[in-house]
Parts: C-alpha cells; structure tokens; sequence
C-alpha cells in the first residue's frame, strides 16, 4: 500500500522544489514536519476529486500541490521518481508515498481514526459494512477515464456539456504530443527509461478504447445499470424513514461514507460532461436527483468541488499562470501578462461568486 524509500521521497521533493515556487505554492518537505500530509493532485482529476472530498470530509489538515496535467507536470522526472505511473493523485505522509487513490482513502481511514474525525467506512462486522464496501466497490469499477476522454472526443453523444467546444481537437493534439514526449523523456532518464515506455503503451492503449464508439456505447449501458442499482438503494434509505420531509439518510445510512464520495464526484462529472439528462431529472431517477441536489448543498462538496462551471476555472487559470512565467519572451512581457490574468482572475471569481453561490 505505502512506498517506504526515504530517499527516493527525498529526491523527488529536492528536484521539485523549483515546481512548488513558480506555481506560488510552499510545500514543506515531509521529513522536517511530522504527521504532515501533502497531496500532489489535478483540479479535474476525477481521482483527484475524490480524495480532495474524503480528505474535506475527515477534516484533515492537507498541504495541496497543483500538478498540472495540460502542462504535462505529471510527465517530468521529479514526478515520475514520486509516482512510477506518472498518476494523480498521490498522498506523502512522512516518509509513506500511497499512489492509488482507493489505497489512499484506506489508508486515511485507518491512520486518521480518532473521535475527532470522522469514519468514512463502518466497522468491520457492522450492519453498515458490507453495504458500504458493496457501493463503493460498484462505483469505483465506473470506467471514468473512458466517460470523459469519449465525451470530449464525440461531443455528440452528450447534452449539455460544460466541456468547450475546442477540447475535441485539443486532446487530440495533446495526445500526439504526449506520446512523442514520453519519448524523449525516455531518453533523456535513462533510470526511468522503462517507467515512460510503460506510460505510453498505456496511454496508447486506453485512447484507442476511448475512441471507440461500441466500447463508449457499451459502458454506457452498464452505467444505467450501475444507477438503477442506486436508485433503488436510495428508495430504500426513503422506506426506511417514512417521515414526511426526513431527507437525513445518505446512499447507505444517516452517515455520509466512502460511497457517497464516490457517488458524488460520480454525478459531478457526469454532469460536467453534459450526460445528467440521461441519467437522472424530468422523472427520471428521482431519488437520484434529489440526491445530487442535497450533495451540491453539502459545504465540505461546495469547498471542494463548488459548482460544474466553476470546475474551468479553477483548472485554467493556474495553468495560464504558469504557461506565462515559462514562455513569456522577457521579464516586463511576463510581468504584464502575469497582471492582466490576475485582473481576469479576479474579475472572472467576482462574477461566478455572484452567479454561483449567492444563495
């Protein structure tokens, strides 16, 4: 579960020290503050995403990294010593590195278990586990990656997408690129010669799957399968507390578990990718319905995620940042182009603060 290999993490943390300054971001190196967490992630990332909201929902203090994956920072040698795969996100605690984001859940759940922070996952024997491991389970076998890279490679399959219009030739494009990088980059670190073949078989492999119109098709049918399952769950969390108005029962019971961070983040990203009026509204899953309406009321969901057209945001303008401190042509050119984003920024957050959350 957790890579102990002090110096292998105290490699990766020297090399990307220059990384951690020009993002704005101070990062303390694990070895000089105990019990510290730091999490390397990407604000789209649907892994990402539901770490960041089990994290929240626990309560844990947690230094966060941007690594930003239109940049290609999860490509670069410092990264790729932290995480072989080149995968967000990744958990640093101490000397530990856990790279798998169901493996980094556990292990919060198991080292971050006091009476002051709350359990995600039952205990074992309780009447609550094995339905808790079951959803979870159910949830995190989603093929994600899929969803998004097929609804951004054939935009005509979705509704009402938030995805822009030029993502399509976009990704494209950046796939190309990648591939000739991992490439060079193989090259160029020979100790990670096999680590960046490995990554681009993958890679290869998983977007020609993606691609594909009958495979996209095919996991989207098991998806409605996979919904109906909760939605009748969530039908029996309503039986279950037959008082008129009680709304307080989550997918598995009263308390908001590792299931429902899955499901939430689940029903973020579909709606983010213009598939929600498939799956749920105008009749359709109710209680599902219902259900993502009291998650996007949830403050530790709106801190974390905030609302589907926010999500761009969030993402660009920390990229755009660091796209003009490595391009700029001078030191003046980056200064002002640096000034006008931060104008932008401001003014773009005013706006969505107006729009989004005013209650």
């Amino acid at each position: 579960m957790a890579v102990e290999n002090i110096g292998v993490l105290q490699e990766a943390l020297i090399k990307k020290d220059a990384v951690s300054k020009d993002s704005g971001k101070v990062i303390e190196s694990t070895q000089n503050k105990d019990n510290k967490l730091i999490l390397y992630h990407w604000t789209q990332s649907f892994s990402s995403q539901k770490v960041r909201l089990a994290i929240a929902e626990k309560g844990l203090k947690c230094g966060e990294y941007d690594v930003s994956l239109p940049l290609s920072e999860h490509n670069e040698p410092w990264f790729m010593r932290l995480n072989p795969s080149g995968e967000v996100p990744v958990l640093v605690h101490n000397d530990s590195v856990i790279c798998d984001p169901t493996q980094i859940m556990d292990y919060l759940e198991q080292n971050f278990c006091d009476e002051n922070t709350p359990k995600l996952i039952p205990e074992e024997g309780s009447i609550y586990y094995h339905r808790v491991q079951h959803y979870r389970e159910l949830l995190d076998s989603l093929q994600m990656d899929a969803y998004t890279h097929g609804c951004i490679l054939h935009p005509e399959i979705t509704v009402d997408s938030h995805m822009p219009a030029y993502a399509t030739t976009h990704i494209r494009t950046q796939i190309g690129n990648t591939e000739s990088e991992l490439k060079k980059l193989a090259e160029e670190n020979p100790d990670l010669k096999d680590a960046y073949i490995a990554k681009q078989r993958r890679l290869k492999s998983k977007l020609f799957d993606h691609d594909n119109m009958k495979y996209l098709k095919k996991l989207l049918d098991e998806l409605e399968n996979v919904l109906d399952q909760v939605e009748t769950e969530l039908q029996r969390r309503i039986e279950e507390t037959p008082e008129e108005g009680n709304q307080q029962a989550w997918l598995c019971g009263e308390f908001f578990s590792i299931a429902d961070v899955s499901l939430a983040v689940t029903l973020h990203r579909l709606k983010f990718l213009g598939l929600s009026r498939r799956y749920w509204g105008n009749g359709i899953r109710v209680n599902l319905e219902t259900y993502y309406e009291r998650v996007l009321n949830r403050s530790t969901f709106r801190r974390v995620l905030g609302q589907v057209n926010n999500i761009l945001i969030s993402a660009v303008l920390p990229t755009a940042f660091r796209v003009a401190k490595k391009k700029a042509p001078t030191f003046v050119g980056a200064t002002l182009l640096i000034g006008l984003l931060g104008g932008a920024t401001y003014f773009a957050l005013h706006f969505f603060k107006k729009r989004l959350f005013v209650p």
